[in-house]
């Protein structure tokens, strides 16, 4: 069983930028795939980035050039750098882990999942 715990959420100016930090719990991150998405009020759910066992990256279109995946597997942590923020970002962000290492976009794929935080843009 992994435990995934999202922080660094919270509310931020239009063009700002913040930093969500998801830690994991077991000592089998390093061969998991890590995925962040989000979900904004009366909005499906939504694919933003993953990371791979071995570090591949894949972003949503929509991200692309403003948000960074990263992990740190010695302190079981994956992290999602978001830059130029803007109203749009706005929704509930959830961290994934995925038992096998390849990147994915739907989440159906992942197999565990944290409670989320709340990211908020005001314009």
């Amino acid at each position: 069983q992994v435990q995934l715990v999202e922080s660094g959420g919270g509310l931020v100016q239009a063009g700002g930028s913040l930093r969500l930090s998801c830690a994991a719990s077991g000592r089998t991150f390093s061969s998991y795939a890590m995925g962040w998405f989000r979900q904004a009020p009366g909005k499906e759910r939504e694919f933003v980035a993953a990371i791979s066992s071995s570090h591949s990256t894949d972003y949503a279109d929509s991200v692309k050039g403003r948000f960074t995946i990263s992990r740190d597997n010695a302190k079981n942590t994956v992290y999602l750098q978001m830059n130029r923020l803007n109203s749009e970002d706005t929704a509930v962000y959830y961290c994934a882990a995925k038992i096998a290492p390849w990147v994915e976009r739907l989440g159906e794929s992942y197999d565990y999942w944290g409670q989320g935080t709340q990211v908020t843009v005001s314009s």
